[in-house]
């Protein structure tokens, strides 16, 4: 479909006399300018339609020990121009064929008998930028001490953001200007399990903005690989943003050998908010997937053992017991609980839901050996992986399962003992294997042990990406949970099917989420892939299970059936109760019928924080779905249907929110009717507060 085209223009500058260079994006609404001050200090700048976006930002780094620093007296040895547009199919997605247009400069800095290159990409819709360093005599090994690469933004802009931390990214998003980020900081840093804030003023990526003269600006990275994450320094005095590493144990940034590369730093900017959504930069910077055999990848819709546990109807553990251990422990002497879900009764039921309802597998938490005492941060020894508890039969499941055409899915929770995790991940997926999982879900709740390193830190991003690649080599597909936030490498590792990474349903049983967080998400933390957000919950009010029990969801019913287009994951679950399905079954129905994979999106309404309606094309069929998301205010949604073929007639079943609907109030009104439609059909829907719309095309 598209032409690949490539043009290299060497251009060696004779003692370093021109040390300015220009680059635009091919359709020239982006214009890169990259030169080195009087001190030799590489800067670089954005402008769109003629709009500053990036004010003139230092690069560089500031070097740990041994070696001269890296911010300063650089010369430009050489610069390369270079364009590509060419098109590939991902595995899976939210299309099916994405195209790949950028115009490149690359730039050779010398720094006495030293080299650095920095690699510009310049796409019509955002910036990629990365470091590299070639293998040379005098920069071999070293140590990162802080990455120097600054945001300087033109203008106080709005933020969602929130606080900056190296365990943790399960925080609600707080709005605010640059300027306002300090005075919030405090309340915005609310207690969550395994917390660790940045102590100096910091927020986290995917940062979203909005200008005054109506940029929409996004900064992130792409193909986080064998490098820490990045946060990012505040500076609101200056309206600035520089980069904040996440350390080891040591206190270090980065242990680099070269040849080494950093991950490429993100800026998605556009006028129509739309497009920031329908943005491809992060993961077109990711490398390509060199699996010889992915037929076994598959995107899955689900259901589990899982909603039980935070309605309080029932526990990971098998017996109230405390001070157990593994390898000591007759765990068949425990007296039973009574509460245990994940026992093979139970989990028979939830087979024969899923194979009545279509489903692909069924989640099982709290299988195994180890949860009396899990979140322990003395104790390093907290599962072996593949020891079940007395009342869970894995040969009967597996046999079960597999007479219905369902799959269980595995559960492999870490308690942040990491170490532990890797001395046992061979057997846990030979076990995997010898039983008949090709799923798991991973976790990383707690303290990462080793003591002192982080969640986002160097070893854990090669932590995360190891198991990836291991779970591959036994057709193993990865959702990981608590890990550090997506950076496009579903490419790259594309059984890595999704992430939580971010806070989502299970923290509507414990305090509850605001209504406009899942208008946020998708220019946050969803920018940088699937977020595996487990929507789909009917029942929202708590005191359903228990009168004591205050929490509420807070969205209506149809908003719930909204997220499984709005909050994209090959991976879906359908969280709740079975029984709370077969409550509302017409409702359901939306659920069983809407897709998972996709051949074509199109985002219709987009307004951070506030709306998101987004339609998506099922893959290989002729059906649409569309997913409309408010925030706590009622609106109107403008639906265009012209993402339909001409000349053909269709019939939309619309899922919306009842006159009466309000998510505190009377969350469970919905109306479900049919109505013939267009490619020229324009449909107003009202959305309630913390409402939404879900509209199946057949």
């Amino acid at each position: 479909m598209f032409k690949k085209s490539l043009l290299l223009i060497g251009l060696c500058f004779l003692c370093g006399i021109i040390q300015a260079q220009e680059l635009k994006s091919p359709d020239g609404n982006l214009v890169l300018n990259f030169q080195l001050t009087d001190q030799g200090v590489p800067t670089y700048k954005l402008t769109y339609k003629t709009k500053d976006v990036i004010k003139e930002s230092k690069l560089g780094f500031a070097i740990a020990s041994g070696t001269a620093q890296l911010d300063k007296n650089f010369k430009v040895a050489d610069v390369q121009y270079s364009s590509e547009d060419t098109a590939w199919e991902p595995i899976w997605g939210e299309q099916k064929e994405i195209r790949n247009n950028y115009n490149e400069m690359f730039v050779n800095l010398t720094q006495d008998n030293r080299m650095i290159n920095l690699r510009f990409r310049l796409f019509n819709d955002g910036l990629g930028f990365r470091y590299e360093f070639p293998k040379q005599e005098n920069l071999f090994t070293f140590v990162i001490k802080e990455e120097l690469t600054e945001f300087n933004m033109a203008g106080d802009n709005k933020t969602f953001w929130i606080p900056g931390d190296y365990d943790t990214n399960e925080y609600t998003y707080t709005t605010t200007k640059i300027t306002g980020i300090a005075g919030a900081m405090k309340e915005a840093t609310h207690h969550v399990l395994d917390q660790f804030p940045i102590k100096t003023l910091a927020v986290q990526t995917p940062l979203m903005m909005k200008s005054d003269n109506g940029l929409y600006i996004n900064i992130h990275e792409a193909a986080l690989v064998d490098y820490p994450a990045m946060q990012l320094n505040v500076d609101d005095k200056k309206l600035a943003f520089s980069a904040h590493l996440v350390p080891d144990v040591f206190g270090n940034k980065g242990d680099m050998n070269t040849p080494a590369q950093t991950p490429w730093r993100t800026i998605v900017v556009s006028d129509d908010a739309r497009n920031i959504l329908s943005s491809r930069i992060i993961v077109n910077l990711n490398e390509p997937c060199t699996y010889e055999d992915v037929s076994w990848i598959k995107p899955t819709k689900y259901i589990g053992v899982w909603w039980q546990m935070f309605t309080g109807r029932g526990s990971w553990a098998y017996s109230d017991e405390t001070n157990i251990k593994l390898g000591v422990t007759d765990f068949a002497k425990l007296t039973p609980n009574g509460r245990h879900a994940a026992n093979t009764a139970n989990v028979k039921k939830y087979i024969d839901f899923a194979a009545a309802n279509g489903f692909d597998q069924v989640l099982v938490e709290g299988w195994n050996i180890g949860w009396e005492d899990w979140i322990n941060p003395v104790r390093e020894y907290l599962f072996d992986f593949v020891t079940p508890y007395p009342d869970f039969d894995v040969k009967e499941l597996q046999r079960y399962a597999a007479s219905k055409g369902v799959k269980v899915m595995m559960h492999h929770e870490t308690g942040g003992s990491v170490a532990n995790y890797e001395r046992h991940q061979q057997d846990a997926f030979q076990f995997m294997a010898d039983n008949g999982y090709n799923a798991v879900k991973t976790g990383y709740v707690s303290r990462i042990r080793p003591k002192g390193e982080h969640h986002d830190g160097q070893a854990m991003v090669n932590h995360y990406i190891n198991t990836a690649k291991l779970a591959a080599k036994y057709k193993v597909m990865v959702n990981s949970h608590e890990a550090v936030r997506p950076t496009g490498l579903y490419r790259t590792y594309p059984n890595w099917l999704a992430q939580e990474s971010a806070r989502g349903t299970e923290f509507e049983s414990m305090g509850g989420l605001p209504p406009e967080h899942t208008t946020i998400l998708p220019f946050t933390r969803m920018m940088g892939g699937p977020m595996d957000y487990t929507p789909g919950i009917f029942q929202t009010d708590f005191t359903y299970y228990s009168a004591d029990n205050h929490n509420r969801v807070r969205t209506t019913l149809v908003k719930q059936l909204a997220y499984y287009v709005t909050i994209y994951s090959p991976l879906q679950m359908a969280a709740d109760l079975p029984e709370n399905y077969e409550r509302f079954p017409d409702a359901f129905q939306f659920i069983k019928d809407v897709a998972v994979d996709w051949d074509n999106t199109y985002i219709l309404e987009a307004e951070p924080g506030d709306y998101v309606t987004i339609a998506r094309k099922a893959k290989g069929k002729n059906e649409w779905f569309i997913g409309g998301v408010t925030d706590e205010n009622a609106r109107e949604a403008v639906i265009d249907f012209s993402f339909l073929p001409a000349g053909a007639k269709y019939t939309a079943t619309i899922y919306a929110d009842g006159k009466e609907a309000d998510w505190e109030k009377n969350p469970q009104s919905y109306t479900i009717k049919s109505v013939p439609v267009t490619h020229k059909t324009k449909l107003k829907q009202r959305l309630a507060p913390g409402g939404g719309i879900a509209i199946s095309v057949k």
